[in-house]
Parts: structure tokens; C-alpha cells; sequence
């Protein structure tokens, strides 16, 4: 569509939902609690429509109507929903009885029906109030707030991980970080850009950032646990999490947190305190017209530092030739000429070390190499033997000890950065809505920018590697991972009636985007001629998304039925951007690229080892990776919802959606709500649904350091329509399928202020995709490939920089199943004061159903155990928790409140293809305590801790420990590894 054509199609839109109004009644009133109290931020709707308003401070509102008698439906977090019947124009003063914070709310998500609630919804769905929570809570980041307080929510901070280090990934239910959906104020949020490739659970997937969403911009969160795919779309798997932005007006919000980890593991295991954090968040509202208008703005800065819990390191760090570059060093020779043809310098210093060279001894003399494996080793090496006898490979001997002493170093000089990453952003949020007449027309709009700076560590480069460049780091070196996250988005629409329809026409924006800077690092390959700091390029994805819908609630027919239907248009674009050429290239000794032509061989090490190209730690990408990818998709969708009586209720959906790169899919759902008694309801519901892959999925392309029992392989990510998949029998991506079925119940007990629900549920996903294992050429006894076919792949990975390659690939079935528990009780004691208590309970469990679905090429070549290897199925099924159960405990006692929570985290797996090392980590309870003080009307001062008994998981078993590297698992982590944290906030509420 062209720009003009666009423009006079939105002018028409516009002019079609401006009905004008000869009729307005204006209708305002008073809300207070049964003690007289007044109750600000309480929302007032009309009943049927989404016209309405909210009180303001002093618990008044004013709300335009077309015409009476309407019905009124109030509601808030931690009060019974109210209906009232207004007749005239009269004053009205209304009392509110408390009630469920969140049965009773009147939800966005999971039906378009506008009277709907969550205790009377036939899919279960939960409601958290984000204000209370930061109030109360010890986090400030989305991610951990919904990961302490719902169980089916799992999110944890990734240590090791390249970009994953930056952004966590989520999991609702125990299913991928892409098989939730996430909306904000009923509008799809974009993904991230990164795609999770590293050792962590959601492995091969790409996540939502909901960390880049800031909770002072949030007035709660509904979370749909359910398939919703016929809905709202793909994606919508394992349910929807959805976002509803604040709306409050005539008031500043301030709060500032500051605390740190004070726990007896900090600063690699001595005690003290480290990962410090400090957040500062804003929030303001203007009031805009007299109809419910409003503006706000929200956002916050959050400086977070980094913390180590790894103690030492155990293994190996210099051999006799490292000795001898000491002793260059110290009498100021060029350590880059030990490694020419000319021996002198080596058999000098040799000598100075005792090594007792003979003046004419060649390289093979030293090394221990003649045509194959001598019966004696060389002055630097040492043979190894296997348990035949038989000399297995020569090896430089190891000269640690007496090398750290004549150093003046310790074992920990050599630490890496095992735990959280260090992290610095800025996030900014903005709310309209603005009424333009008296009958519901509106026009909307929310924008959120954000920008992230992560520093993080990989592996330590050791001076007796390769893959080490000593006369630039003669003590080896710690790479970092700098990575610059940017975070755009704008949603703009317009609501109104046309006749009797409400009518919603959208456009809804986003963009994320990686840059990556990889400092104290070196390319080893390029010799002295190699910069210590790269650009390594990144990527970006955009996605936008074109609504429109149409519905209407007949109050007449049956006990009421809502019709909604509508259409959508979706683009997404996906981009790898190129680094600087020494980031992501291998040199020859002449420092010519390597491109693995025969005659040629990259730059080697002193004992002949190839050093390896690009930066270390994160290889750039090079033009061979840069893409520029598009695809769009349509659809269509009818939502049903009728109440066929007051005791029984049934909605049906059903959706068609066109993909450009893949086709089209047609899910469905159906679910039912029965009234045993006003006290009981059950429910059921069963859905299709679908998830399309990524455009990561299909395009991403890269070579990355892969560590594999601590031994780095470089590792190329091909694409599926990449000559190399074709080599070896991996099929193209298609989408994955599911079914699900759900039933539960939900019931209150008024006399006791208890209400609970019970959910069971199944899921079955078709074609899941998943990051393969990596892949190697097939070699004969002497290491040459075993035909055509492998010497093919060998010139590819020589290509790519790599040794090996992985895929994105549909391998298997699954089938997730489990039980979802929620209790709410509220009790209150004499005038002031009040408690809440909430238990929350997920069991989950995720298992791989059937074989693996590989080609036929991947049988005949024996590889299955590559194409879907061990540690992706334990990612899959035990790398975070089955079960999880929450206790939350708030009371308030006049200016007091006390928070008290207790989270039970299950047992997990380490991923690993080492049968034998195989570790359950046993479950685990963490507890979380606070105490409030509301020292004036406008100042509240907050101080706890989050795990305040500093209970960490289960330590990794020595096999899983990789010499001292990872005391924790790093693969698969319950709550995290940081131990206690003691916070202090305060909060200020300006009216």
C-alpha cells in the first residue's frame, strides 16, 4: 500500500469511529471501603463496553455516558467486584467490600467478552498486582518478580552464556521461552533479537525481554495458563503473559532501591558482599480531559554489578615453555621470536631453566615429533600412554607450580567471572488514552524505549593454549563480552462504535536489537599484529503488527453472547550485521586470511597446534553471515462467547493464519465454565495451536566457542537451507504443532475469605525445533574424511572458522503435563490491620515422546545421538524445576507491613552427554523477608532480603566441576547462585 493510499485509509478510519453524541449524562460519585476510607485507582467501566474511567485520589470519578440507565462495574486488585444500576444523574456514594485481589478483576486477556472475570473465565489465568510487589518485593526486574511469585513462571540470570548473560530466559508452564506469547495491554510485543545457542535451559529458542519493560510503567500482569494460539496467534503454546500498563494520574511515584549480596560464598567464596545493585524509578500521570484521559510516564536506571562465585581454579596453567618465555621476558628479548625457526632464543633461556638443551637440537628434538609418535618424548614433552600401553599423544609438560611461585601469582589469578554479569540500562515508558466523544471513542497509545550495557566473562584463556598469545598476554587472559541492547516500541490505535460494534484499529511497532564490543581479548591467529579489542557486529529483528477488531456483546441473547472477529497483518524482519574483518577471520603466518585451500595452514603455536581465528570468546560476524531477511503473515480470527444460562458458559475460537515462508495453519479452541453453585465452578477447555519458527531460527548463521568438558571447539550454526544441512540429511524448518487440554475447578468459601483453583492440563507439541549437537566430519583411522561427502563438509566448517557444525531442527515430539494450584485467604483483625496469605503450586512434567524425527541419512550415518544429543534432552525435561510452591504472607498493621514469602524450587538436572555424570540437584526452599514503614503520608521506607537464609543449590559433583570452574551447575540453575541479598528502598507517593 502506498503512503498516500495509507494515509486516506487511516483519515477514513478515523472519520468512521467519530460518531458524534446529541445525548451526554454525566455521572460522578464517591468510592470508600467499609470504614469510610476513600479508594483511589479504582476502575469504573460500563458494563458491556470499554468505556470508563478511574477514581483519583480522593476515591471521585466522572464518567460521560450516551444514555440512561447503565450499569457500573468496579473493581480493583484486593476488592470484590461491584455492579451498580444507575438511573439518574444523582451523587453516588458507593461502599466496596474487600474481596479477591484477582478472581474478581475484570481481565483483558483470554476473552473479549468485557464483563468477564477471572473466577468466572474457563481458562485459568492469574493476576499479579505489580505496585504491591514492588512495594513489598526485593526485586525490581520483571523477570525475577514473576519468577518468585508465579510457579508455572521460571527465569533465572544465565552465567557463561555469550548473550544470554544480557537477557534471561523465561518459561512458562516448563515449555520453551518461545512458546509464550506476551502482549502489553492486549497487543503483541515483539521478541528479542538474540537467539539462545549457548549451554542453558531454552537452548536453540528465542525469548521475549521482558526485562526491558520497566515495573514502575506496570499496573499489573495477567497471566493466561493456557493455549491460546487460536486467539492471539503463534507463539501462544504454553499461554499468554499480559502486560497492563499504568494508568494513574495526580500522582509522582519515586522509589529508590539499593542492596547487594552479603553472602558467605561472595567474592569467590571468602565471604562479604558483592553484586551490588541500585535501581531508580519514575513514574508520573497527567489527567487529560474530564472523560478518563490520561498520559503517564514511567522508567527507571538500574546499575547492577557483577559477582564471582567461583573459588579457584584447579587445572593445568603454564608448561616448560611458558618458563622460558618468563625468561625472555625478564631480559627484555622479543617473545614473538621464540616461536620462528630459529631456536637460539629457546635453547638460551631452555638452558637458564635447567631444561639441559643441546645446543643443536632441532624443534623435533624439543617436541617429542618424528614422522608420528617417538618412543621417547621430546625436552618439552611428555608422552601419554592408554591402558594398553600404547602411546596415545605427546603433550608439553606441565610446570604450574613452580611457575606461579616465580611469578608471584595464585591459582585465583586465573579465576573467571562465574555468576552474574554486570549490567547497566535505562528504560522509558509512556501511557495515553484520550476520549473523544461520550460513547467509548478513544484514541491510544504506548511507547517504550530502552538501552542495556552488558559486561560479562568467558572462559579464561590459559598461557600453555593456543588459542593464547603470550607476547601480547603472558599470563593469559580474561575476554569480555560487551553488549550494547537497544529496545524500541510505539502502539497506536483508535476504539469506537460503529452502530452497535466496537471497533479497535491498531498498528503496534518493536525493534531489538545486539551490538557487540569484545574487549581484553585477542585474535591469536593474527600474531602482534591483532587489536585487543573488536567490533563483532550483531543483529537486529523488527517486527510490525496491524490489528483490527470488531465485537459485540448481545445482553438479550441467551444470558449474554459476545461475537468478536477480526484480522491481522504481521511483518517481521531479521539482520546480521558483519564485524571488523580481525574479528571473525583466521591469518596465516604471513598474515594473509586462512581459507583452508591446500598448501596453506593458519598460524601455529610452538608445538604446532593452529591457533585459532577471531576474537576470543565471540568470533565476529563476517560477511559470509550477514543477512537481511523478511516474511509477513495474515490472519483471521472468530471468537464466540456465550452464556447460556447463569450457570453455564461456552466460548469458541478459531483461527487462520497465512505464513509467507511457510504456509498457512487453521487452530481452534473451545472452552466451558459451569456454575455448580455460587460458591463452585468447573471448567475444561481443548485447543489447537501452532508456533512458527523464528526468523532467528531459519536464517541465524555464526561460528562461536563451544565448551565441551571444558575443551573449546569452535562451533559453526548453519542455516537449514545451507549446502551443509543438504550434506548431511538435515531437514528444513517447519512449524511446530500442539494440542492441549485443560480442566479444573474454581471455589470459595465466603465464611473462611478463601478462594482456591485447581487446573490440570496436558500439552502435546508435533515437530519441537531444537538446537542440534555439533556435528564433525567423518574421518578414517588416519583422519582424512571417509568420502565425498564429509570432505565437502571439511571445506565448509574451514570456511566458517569451525571444527564442527549445529542446526535448528523439528527432532521431536513432546508432552508436558501437570497440576496447577491457587489459594488466596484474606483475613482482617480489629480496624487496622490485615492479612493476605497466597499459596501457589505448579507440578510440571516435560518428556520426549517417540524416537527422534531424523532423515534417513542421519540413520544410515549412525549420528541420532548428534541430531538430538543427551544435554538437549535434559534442557528439555530437567533443567528447571517439575515442581514449584509458593507461600505468600503480607500483613499490614497500621503504618507496618510486614512481607514474608517462602519459595520452594524442585529438583533439577545437570545437562550433560556424560551418562555417568548425570546429578540430580535436590529441591530447595528460599525465603524472602521485608519490613514497611510508612513514615508519613507520602514516604515509605522498605529493608529485607531476598534467600535471607543464604541457601544455595546442591554443589556439582567433581566430574561437573571442570577443575573448579563451576562449584554450581551453570547449565541448569533452580534460583540462581548469588545467595543473600539485603535491600533497603524508599519510596515516595507525592499527591
Amino acid at each position: 500500500m502506498t503512503q498516500k493510499k495509507l494515509t486516506k485509509f487511516l483519515i477514513f478510519s478515523l472519520l468512521m469511529l467519530l460518531p458524534i453524541s446529541l445525548v451526554a449524562q454525566n455521572i460522578k460519585g464517591k468510592l470508600t471501603d467499609a470504614s469510610g476510607e476513600v479508594l483511589p485507582f479504582m476502575n469504573v467501566v460500563v458494563q458491556g463496553t470499554t468505556n470508563g474511567t478511574t477514581t483519583n485520589e480522593n476515591g471521585e470519578f466522572s464518567l460521560t455516558v450516551k444514555e440512561l440507565p447503565v450499569n457500573l462495574v468496579i473493581s480493583s486488585i484486593g476488592f470484590k467486584t461491584k455492579v451498580v444500576n444507575v438511573k439518574n444523574t444523582s451523587f453516588l456514594n458507593i461502599i466496596i467490600e474487600e474481596g479477591s485481589e484477582s478472581l474478581e478483576e475484570i481481565i483483558v486477556i483470554g476473552s473479549r467478552n468485557p464483563n468477564r472475570t477471572a473466577i468466572d473465565s474457563p481458562v485459568p489465568i492469574d493476576i499479579v498486582d505489580i505496585k504491591e510487589l514492588t512495594a513489598m518485593a526485593p526485586q525490581v526486574n520483571l523477570n525475577q518478580i514473576l519468577n518468585f511469585v508465579a510457579p508455572s513462571f521460571t527465569s533465572n540470570t544465565q552465567t557463561i552464556s555469550d548473550g544470554t548473560d544480557h537477557v534471561d530466559p523465561a518459561s512458562l508452564r516448563g515449555l520453551g521461552p518461545d512458546q509464550v506469547l506476551v502482549l502489553i495491554n492486549g497487543k503483541r510485543r515483539h521478541t528479542s533479537s538474540l537467539i539462545n545457542v549457548n549451554g542453558t535451559f531454552g537452548r536453540g529458542s528465542v525469548g521475549t525481554d521482558l526485562n526491558a519493560i520497566p515495573a514502575a510503567a506496570i499496573k499489573r500482569i495477567e497471566v493466561l495458563r493456557d493455549g491460546a494460539a487460536a486467539q492471539y496467534g503463534s507463539d501462544a503454546i504454553a499461554g499468554v503473559i499480559n502486560i497492563v500498563l499504568n494508568e494513574t494520574v495526580n500522582e509522582l511515584a519515586i522509589a529508590v532501591t539499593t542492596g547487594a549480596h552479603f553472602s558467605k560464598n561472595s567474592n569467590e567464596q571468602t565471604g562479604g558482599s558483592d553484586g551490588e545493585t541500585t535501581n531508580i524509578s519514575a513514574s508520573y500521570g497527567l489527567p487529560l480531559g474530564d472523560n478518563g484521559g490520561f498520559i503517564t510516564f514511567s522508567g527507571d536506571f538500574d546499575v547492577r554489578e557483577d559477582y564471582n562465585r567461583m573459588k579457584e581454579w584447579e587445572g593445568s596453567i603454564f608448561n616448560t615453555f611458558n618458563t622460558i618465555e618468563r625468561l625472555a621476558n625478564a631480559d627484555g628479548a622479543s617473545l614473538n621470536d621464540l616461536f620462528d625457526a630459529d631456536l637460539t632464543d629457546v635453547i638460551k633461556y631452555g638452558n637458564q631453566a635447567g631444561l639441559g638443551i643441546n645446543s643443536n637440537a632441532t624443534k623435533t628434538d624439543l617436541i617429542g615429533i618424528n614422522d608420528g609418535l617417538n618412543s621417547v618424548a621430546g625436552v618439552l614433552t611428555q608422552l601419554t600412554f592408554n591402558s594398553s600401553g600404547d602411546i596415545t599423544g605427546v603433550s608439553p609438560i606441565d610446570n604450574t607450580t613452580s611457575e606461579l611461585a616465580a611469578r608471584g601469582l595464585n591459582r585465583t589469578d586465573f579465576n573467571m567471572r562465574v555468576g552474574q554479569s554486570k549490567v547497566r540500562s535505562g528504560r522509558f515508558f509512556a501511557n495515553f488514552k484520550l476520549p473523544l466523544d461520550d460513547n467509548g471513542t478513544e484514541i491510544y497509545s504506548f511507547a517504550g524505549v530502552g538501552s542495556r550495557a552488558g559486561n560479562s566473562a568467558g572462559f579464561y584463556r590459559l598461557p600453555n593454549q593456543s588459542r593464547t598469545f603470550t607476547p601480547a598476554y603472558i599470563d593469559g587472559f580474561l575476554p569480555e563480552i560487551n553488549s550494547t541492547i537497544s529496545d524500541q516500541s510505539l502502539a497506536v490505535g483508535i476504539k469506537g462504535k460503529i452502530g452497535d460494534w466496537n471497533v479497535d484499529f491498531s498498528n503496534t511497532y518493536g525493534k531489538n536489537a545486539f551490538d557487540f564490543i569484545i574487549g581484553n581479548t585477542y585474535n591469536a591467529s593474527q600474531g602482534v599484529a591483532s587489536p585487543t579489542t573488536f567490533d563483532a557486529g550483531g543483529f537486529s529483528f523488527t517486527q510490525n503488527t496491524t490489528n483490527l477488531d470488531i465485537s459485540k456483546f448481545y445482553k438479550d441473547t441467551f444470558d449474554g453472547f459476545g461475537v468478536a472477529f477480526g484480522a491481522e497483518h504481521r511483518i517481521e524482519n531479521y539482520q546480521i550485521v558483519a564485524g571488523e574483518e580481525s574479528s571473525y577471520t583466521q591469518y596465516q603466518a604471513d598474515g594473509s586470511p586462512f581459507n583452508g585451500v591446500a598448501g596453506t595452514s593458519p598460524l601455529n603455536d610452538f608445538f604446532g597446534s593452529g591457533r585459532p581465528g577471531g576474537s576470543q570468546v565471540f568470533p565476529g560476524f563476517g560477511p559470509k553471515n550477514e543477512l537481511d531477511r523478511d516474511r509477513s503473515s495474515v490472519a483471521a480470527y472468530v471468537d464466540l462467547d456465550a452464556k447460556f444460562s447463569e450457570t453455564f458458559s461456552t466460548t469458541f475460537a478459531t483461527r487462520f493464519e497465512n505464513y509467507s515462508d511457510f504456509g498457512s495453519t487453521l487452530n481452534f479452541k473451545l472452552a466451558s465454565i459451569y456454575k455448580v453453585s455460587d460458591n463452585l465452578r468447573l471448567r475444561a477447555s481443548f485447543n489447537t495451536g501452532f508456533r512458527a519458527p523464528s526468523l532467528h531460527q531459519l536464517n541465524y548463521n555464526s561460528t562461536s566457542t563451544i565448551f565441551q568438558d571444558g575443551i573449546p571447539v569452535e562451533v559453526g550454526t548453519f542455516s537449514n537451507d545451507s549446502k551443509a544441512a543438504k550434506l548431511l540429511g538435515i531437514p528444513q524448518l517447519k512449524e511446530e504443532t500442539s494440542n492441549s487440554f485443560s480442566a479444573g475447578f474454581t471455589t470459595k468459601l465466603p465464611d473462611a475469605n478463601i478462594t482456591f483453583t485447581v487446573d490440570g492440563y496436558i500439552v502435546n507439541i508435533d515437530d519441537r525445533v531444537v538446537y542440534t549437537g555439533q556435528f564433525a566430519p567423518q574421518v578414517d583411522g588416519n583422519g582424512d574424511p571417509i568420502d565425498a561427502a564429509n570432505t565437502e563438509l571439511q571445506g565448509l566448517l574451514v570456511q566458517a572458522n569451525a571444527t564442527a557444525a549445529s542446526f535448528f531442527a523439528n527432532a521431536i515430539d513432546t508432552q508436558s503435563k501437570g497440576i496447577d494450584l491457587v489459594i488466596t485467604h484474606k483475613a482482617t483483625f480489629g480496624n487496622n490491620m490485615r492479612l493476605n496469605t497466597d499459596l501457589a503450586a505448579t507440578f510440571s512434567k516435560t518428556e520426549q515422546v517417540g524416537g527422534i524425527n531424523s532423515s534417513q541419512i542421519l540413520k544410515n550415518a549412525g549420528l541420532e545421538g548428534t541430531y538430538f544429543p543427551e544435554d538437549s534432552r535434559i534442557f528439555l525435561e530437567e533443567a528447571v524445576p517439575r515442581t514449584k510452591i509458593n507461600l505468600t504472607n503480607s500483613l499490614t498493621a497500621g503504618r507496618f507491613n510486614v512481607f514474608l514469602r517462602n519459595v520452594y524450587f524442585g529438583e533439577v538436572s545437570e545437562a550433560t552427554n556424560t551418562i555417568a555424570n548425570q546429578q540430580t540437584f535436590s529441591s530447595k526452599i528460599v525465603t524472602d523477608l521485608s519490613l514497611g514503614f510508612k513514615a508519613t503520608q507520602d514516604l515509605t521506607l522498605t529493608v529485607g532480603a531476598n534467600n535471607l537464609l543464604d541457601v544455595y543449590p546442591d554443589r556439582a559433583i567433581e566430574a561437573n566441576r571442570s577443575g573448579g570452574r563451576f562449584d554450581w551447575s551453570r547449565r541448569s540453575q533452580q534460583f540462581g547462585i548469588g545467595g543473600r541479598f539485603l535491600f533497603a528502598r524508599v519510596s515516595f507517593n507525592l499527591k
